[in-house]
């Protein structure tokens, strides 16, 4: 073998393991970007609604609505993933199930799979339940993930490396939304308490409140948190909201800090907090689970 025929050879070798360590990091940042909860609902350009599928009675379909919302066309492509809810609420992605989960992908259809959107463009994407003849009772899960495929460079455009000799690796983010798609079949005998509240102050000596869930049944519960100061003279004022706050299956216990917007010259040392779980405000009116704080 001539030394130009070994170089290029050798060269060759090092593009090819730039490859695979920028798919493998890639894929790790991706996972990455997905978990955090700041992208569940939206991300980027990307207009999601609703902000989660779910087929009760006799619904048999639903459509997803995207929109973009930013100046340039983009691609997504749409998957079903599976997920594990933390008990603090973060999540990640799981092939297998725990005990206790069903998945739902399964009994879904939807369609199109691949989008492509220019600016303030929309699209529906239709889903469908199926084989709903083979559901048991109870209620399972999925998660709709919508990818941004980047675009390809046009050939020329590539970056050559310099250095010939070492590896070059470029990350590439690759920007995903999730929504949950839930089935449930049969009646619900789920429940829910809240319990250990505790008020504090984290480090920048912003007031906060801490609650952990407490879930039983067969089915998750997903709904409004209001937190109000009650005066020792009876007046309430609202220190703190925080809406769609979900408690999957088959999690027992979700733990939750929420911080406090508290009114200037309140006294943090009397009075109680009373913090309300309750249904979205565009279901039906339904309290869930509601737990009092006598401050100290």
């Amino acid at each position: 073998m001539t030394k130009s025929n070994h170089e290029r050879m050798t060269l060759r070798q090092k593009n090819l393991s730039a490859r695979s360590c920028a798919l493998a990091l890639n894929k790790v940042l991706l996972t990455i970007l997905l978990l955090l909860p700041s992208v569940i609902y939206s991300q980027g350009d990307l207009l999601i609604t609703p902000k989660r599928i779910v087929f009760e009675g006799n619904r048999r379909s639903m459509d997803i609505n995207l929109s973009n919302i930013g100046q340039d066309s983009a691609t997504y492509s749409i998957s079903l993933i599976q997920v594990r809810m933390r008990e603090d609420g973060g999540f990640e992605t799981i092939t297998e199930p725990d005990p206790g989960q069903r998945f739902a992908d399964r009994f879904v259809r939807f369609f199109p799979r691949t989008v492509t959107l220019g600016p303030g463009e929309a699209q529906t994407i239709k889903v469908q339940l199926i084989r709903s003849n083979e559901l048991t009772p109870g209620e399972y899960r999925s998660h709709f993930y919508f990818r941004a495929v980047p675009k390809p460079k046009p050939l020329g455009e590539e970056e050559l490396p310099s250095d010939t000799t070492s590896i070059s690796v470029k990350l590439i983010p690759i920007y995903g939304i999730t929504i949950p798609v839930i089935i449930r079949s049969g009646a619900s005998n789920t429940t829910v308490t809240l319990s250990d509240l505790l008020f504090d102050y984290d480090t920048r000596n912003n007031p906060r409140i801490s609650m952990v869930f407490n879930r039983t049944g067969n089915m998750s519960v997903y709904g409004d948190i209001a937190v109000d100061y009650i005066s020792p003279q009876g007046k309430a004022t609202r220190v703190g909201v925080a809406n769609g706050v979900a408690v999957y299956t088959p999690n027992a216990k979700r733990r939750f800090v929420l911080n406090l917007t508290i009114p200037e010259g309140t006294d943090l040392r009397t009075g109680k907090l009373k913090v309300t779980y309750s249904a979205p405000s565009d279901v039906k009116p339904e309290k869930y689970a509601e737990a009092e704080l006598v401050l100290k």
